[in-house]
């Protein structure tokens, strides 16, 4: 039976923000000696602001009223998707690797199906099933891949329970709010949450010597995983639901386990590749249940 064309579109937007969430985990290792956690997250925004501004700003001012009314579901939106999910992130990077960072991160997927069968939404038995063989490929990367729980790897756990929480939200969104007005206020509220860790992070820590190992990365995970990722994967949610776009994003580990062989060196074994298969599968089958 051949997937819907609003289905297949929705697969596809889920893929794109995965395979470029999976750039900024890399990013994030790549500036972890470099750009503490906190400036990484603000810096990010604000480049994320810069690059949304021209398309959402003037919406978010016509809609003023509407997100007033919904102030609530707003500033949630931005606490877990923007403030403290990114922070965690980049907290996580400077004790674990990037394919750690990207295979813990891939357990998100369950808690976003968890949500989802709370709400009354049935899941389909094929749909189920690939979420089940994925997350096994995904307890086996982190279990047999040779990785030990490390303390990156803790807020990793962390930041993939906000990021199922931000995810399931979305199905809350209210339909009138336009795509470019909510991810313009998003990310002015998250970045507002963040400015008084920045000027603590400032203050304790100094800044960061503005060069291109420095500037490229933060514009790349802000432009290209903010804006781009962002819009892309809330579309994919509005469009098949949090499950099966979290069915899509179990491909998260195996494109970050790539780039951080191609970029940082790590290593792959032959056990996380045979792992990744597993992920694969399971992709697969839960995109088409």
């Amino acid at each position: 039976m051949p997937i819907p064309r609003a289905a297949a579109l929705g697969i596809v937007f889920a893929a794109v923000a995965t395979v470029v969430w999976s750039g900024s985990f890399v990013a994030s290792r790549a500036l972890h000696d470099s750009v503490p956690p906190v400036q990484q997250a603000f810096w990010r925004w604000m480049v994320a602001l810069v690059a949304v501004a021209p398309f959402g700003a003037r919406q978010a001012w016509r809609q003023r009223e509407l997100i007033r009314r919904h102030l609530g579901f707003v500033l949630l939106a931005s606490l877990l998707g923007v403030t403290v999910y990114n922070t965690l992130v980049n907290q996580a990077g400077l004790t674990t690797s990037a394919a750690n960072m990207g295979m813990i991160m891939a357990a998100s997927p369950v808690l976003m199906a968890v949500f989802e069968r709370v709400g009354g939404v049935r899941l389909g038995v094929r749909r189920a099933g690939g979420l089940l063989v994925a997350c096994a490929g995904v307890v086996l990367l982190v279990g047999g891949g040779g990785a030990g729980l490390a303390a990156g790897d803790v807020w990793m756990i962390g930041a993939a329970c906000c990021f199922g929480s931000y995810s399931a939200l979305l199905r809350r969104k209210p339909a009138e709010l336009g795509s470019a007005a909510f991810l313009f206020t998003t990310f002015l509220f998250g970045a507002l949450i963040l400015l008084p860790a920045q000027g603590v992070s400032l203050a304790v820590q100094g800044g960061f010597e503005p060069a291109p190992g420095t500037v490229l990365p933060l514009l790349y995970v802000g432009v290209v995983s903010s804006a781009v990722a962002f819009f892309a994967w809330n579309r994919a949610i509005s469009l098949v639901g949090p499950s099966r776009a979290g069915a899509v994003y179990y491909l998260q580990p195996v494109c970050v386990a790539l780039l951080s062989w191609a970029v940082l060196g790590e290593t792959v074994s032959g056990a996380q590749v045979l792992c990744m298969a597993l992920i694969l599968g399971g992709v697969m089958l839960g995109a088409a249940g």
